[in-house]
């Protein structure tokens, strides 16, 4: 179906991608219909500070794994001053913590880097008219996840700092080898702190804990 918006009235895009082929392909797929990529970036902080300082913005379309702040921290601040602009996650990764985070930041949708144009376009368009473009099934993962009750604000889980690091990285979408290498630790550690983790805030697995240190405002 084709946008009702006019030539003069195109979807503005800003595009926060590393990787200069990816973005390139992006545009090259968006050739030709009514989105105008205004503006492309390369980090997580540079999508922030464009998103933030400029209105010619209609939509966020924005890669997670980047240098200098990934993409769901950068939905993160942009959301905080800017609660209204659409932000789609565009990633090479079908991981559920990182679509719980996602949804659980206001994300307006969750793109893979496989999808086809129609679909991008479909998003793209879908986040601009202020509608969600998350699928059923993509909620449904999720939705045990988000269902976690939050805690009190006045409840304190007594946390160890190292716990508190690994659960950082894990709501980062980090796997336990992944985490044993950032933080320079042996991988059967990280298994111990993140089965003491789960315990102690009660949770069942590890989208549920990342949805809980977002809530928490610990990522």
């Amino acid at each position: 179906m084709e946008s009702p918006m006019t030539t003069a009235n195109k979807i503005r895009l800003l595009i926060a991608d590393d990787h200069e082929v990816v973005r390139s392909g992006l545009k090259m797929m968006l050739a030709g219909s009514e989105v105008k990529v205004v503006a492309e970036v390369g980090s997580g902080s540079a999508a922030v500070r464009y998103a933030l300082e400029n209105d010619e913005v209609d939509v966020v379309l924005i890669d997670i794994r980047m240098p200098d702040g990934d993409g769901l921290t950068a939905l993160g601040r942009i959301k905080l001053d800017k609660p209204d602009l659409p932000i789609l996650i565009l990633s090479t990764f079908d991981n559920p913590t990182y679509v719980a985070r996602a949804v659980a930041l206001g994300a307006s949708g969750y793109l893979l880097k496989d999808c086809t144009r129609d679909q991008l376009l479909a998003g793209i368009r879908t986040a601009a008219a202020g509608e969600s473009a998350w699928t059923r099934d993509e909620l449904r993962r999720v939705t045990g996840a988000l269902a976690t009750p939050r805690l009190t604000a006045d409840v304190e889980v007594p946390l160890t700092q190292r716990e508190s690091e690994v659960l950082r990285q894990l709501a980062y979408g980090l796997t336990n080898k992944e985490i044993a290498a950032t933080l320079k630790i042996s991988y059967e550690t990280v298994k111990e702190h993140v089965q003491h983790i789960l315990r102690k805030i009660g949770v069942s697995d590890r989208t549920q804990a990342a949805v809980w240190a977002v809530r928490k405002e610990l990522v």
